[in-house]
C-alpha cells in the first residue's frame, strides 16, 4: 500500500486539555495530602505531590519519545508488545505480593510497576492490528469474533485472577469497540440484563424475583404465542435467568472475595458497614466531603474534611472528593467539562481516521478513558461499588499517569499522520 509523505499536525485541543487535567490533578494531590502547620511545599519529594511531579516531568519525555517514533512502528510492534505485557501479567500472578486484596504490582528495586495499566494500550494496539488485518468488516464471522474476544479476554482473565476487578471492568468495556467495528450488540444487551438481574437479586429475595420474572415472561409469551421461534427464545431466557438468580448467593459467597462482597453490598445497602471503617464509610465520607463544598467550594487548602483525612485514599481513587470540597459544584463542573471536551474530541478524531488500525485504536482510547472516568466519579458519589480505579490524569500514581499518557499520545501520533495513509 502506498503512502504519500506530507505535512502533519498534532491536535492541540486534546493536548491542552491533557495538560490542564494533569495540572489540576497535581494541585489536587497536594491539597489531599496537605496538613495545616507543616512546612512541606508542593514540590517536596517527601509528599505525594512532589513525587507526582517527577512522574509528570518524565511523562513529558515519554510524549516526546512517542512523537519522535515513526507512526508505522506502533502497528508493527502491536503483537510483540501485547505478548510481552501478557508475560508480565503472568509474572504478577507468580511473584507479586498481595496488597488490599489484590496482587497487581511488580517490584523492581525501589520502583513498583502495575502491568495491568500498561496492558490497556497493549491490548488496544493488538486489537486494532487484528481488526485492521481483516479490514474491520468481518466481525459478523465467528472466527473474527472469537479472536477479537480472546485478545480482550486474556488480559481480563489474568487481571481478575490478580483480584483487580476495577481494571478488569475496563477491559470488558472494550466490547463497545467491537460493536463499533460491526459486531452484533446482543452481547452488550445480555451483559446489561445480567447486571440488572444480579443487583435486583441482592435487593429482594429470590422468591420475589422469580415471581416478577415469571409474570414478565407470561406476558411476553402471550404476546408472541403465534411466533414459535420467539416463544422458544423467551422460554430459554426464562430458564437461564432462573438459574442465574439462584446462583447469586454462590457468586457472592464463593466467587467474590470478602472485600469485593462488601463493596457490592455497600452499593445496594449503605447500612451494611456499621463498624464505620469499610467501603460504606469511605463512600459515605466521600459524598459528605463533596457536598460540603457547596456551590463555589471552600478554597484552595481550605477543605477541612480533605485536610483531616476524612476520606481514605483521597489522593488516589477519591481525588474527586478533594476537588469537590475545595472548588465546589462549579469547580467540579469545570473538571467534568474538560473530560467531556476530551471525550468528544477523541470521538471526532477517531471518526476522521483513514486507516482501520488508527480508527479502532482511537475508539479503544476513548473507551478506556471514558470507562475510568465514569466508574471513578460514580464510585466517589456512591453510584457504583468501590473498585479501586483511578481518575485519568488526576489520581496519584506513576503507572497510571504513564499508561494514560502513552495510551493517548500514541493515538495523537497516528492522527497527526492520517493524511499520509491511503484509506483502507
Amino acid at each position: 500500500m502506498r503512502r504519500s509523505e506530507g505535512t502533519y499536525q498534532y491536535d492541540w485541543v486534546t493536548i491542552v486539555v491533557y495538560y490542564a487535567l494533569v495540572l489540576i490533578g497535581w494541585i489536587g494531590i497536594y491539597a489531599a495530602t496537605y496538613t495545616e502547620g507543616t512546612s512541606y511545599s508542593i514540590f517536596s519529594l517527601d509528599i505525594n505531590s512532589g513525587r507526582q511531579l517527577i512522574w509528570v516531568f518524565t511523562s513529558v519525555f515519554l510524549v516526546l519519545a512517542i512523537l519522535l517514533v515513526d507512526f508505522r512502528f506502533y502497528e508493527k510492534i502491536a503483537y510483540v508488545f501485547y505478548a510481552a505485557i501478557m508475560i508480565a501479567l503472568l509474572l504478577v500472578l507468580i511473584i507479586a505480593r498481595e496488597v488490599d486484596g489484590a496482587s497487581s504490582w511488580l517490584e523492581l528495586g525501589p520502583a513498583k510497576i502495575q502491568p495491568s495499566e500498561f496492558a490497556k494500550y497493549a491490548t488496544g494496539l493488538a486489537l486494532a492490528r487484528f481488526l485492521s488485518s481483516i479490514g474491520g468488516k468481518d466481525l459478523s464471522k465467528r472466527r473474527a469474533i472469537v479472536i477479537s474476544t480472546a485478545i480482550v479476554g486474556l488480559p481480563t482473565l489474568l487481571i481478575l485472577l490478580q483480584g483487580d476487578a476495577g481494571s478488569a471492568l475496563v477491559f470488558v468495556a472494550m466490547i463497545l469497540v467491537l460493536y463499533r467495528a460491526g459486531m452484533t450488540p446482543i452481547p452488550i444487551y445480555i451483559g446489561i440484563y445480567l447486571i440488572i438481574l444480579f443487583l435486583s437479586s441482592l435487593l429482594v429475595r429470590n422468591l420475589i424475583m422469580v415471581l416478577i420474572l415469571s409474570t414478565v415472561t407470561l406476558i411476553l409469551v402471550g404476546l408472541s404465542f403465534r411466533n414459535l421461534q420467539r416463544l422458544m427464545l423467551i422460554i430459554i431466557v426464562f430458564v437461564m435467568s432462573l438459574g442465574f438468580i439462584f446462583s447469586v448467593d454462590f457468586i457472592m459467597k464463593d466467587v467474590l472475595k470478602p472485600h469485593q462482597q462488601a463493596r457490592v453490598l455497600a452499593l445496594v445497602d449503605p447500612s451494611v458497614d456499621p463498624s464505620g471503617k469499610g467501603v460504606s464509610y469511605q463512600t459515605t465520607n466521600s459524598k459528605i466531603t463533596i457536598g460540603s463544598g457547596g456551590l463555589t467550594g471552600k478554597g484552595f487548602l481550605q477543605g477541612s474534611l480533605t485536610q483531616g483525612d476524612f476520606v481514605p485514599a483521597q489522593s488516589t481513587d477519591f481525588i474527586f472528593s478533594a476537588i469537590g470540597e475545595e472548588y465546589g459544584w462549579l469547580g467540579s463542573l469545570v473538571l467534568v467539562g474538560l473530560f467531556i471536551t476530551l471525550f468528544f474530541r477523541l470521538l471526532f478524531l477517531a471518526e476522521r481516521q483513514k486507516s482501520t488500525f488508527a480508527r479502532v485504536y482511537g475508539y479503544v482510547v476513548f473507551t478506556v478513558l471514558f470507562t475510568h472516568f465514569t466508574l471513578n466519579i460514580a464510585m466517589t458519589i456512591g453510584l457504583f461499588p468501590v473498585v479501586g480505579i483511578p481518575l485519568p490524569f488526576l489520581s496519584y500514581g506513576g503507572s497510571s499517569l504513564w499508561s494514560f499518557t502513552i495510551l493517548l499520545f500514541i493515538f495523537l501520533k497516528l492522527d497527526a499522520h492520517r493524511m499520509q495513509i491511503l484509506e483502507r
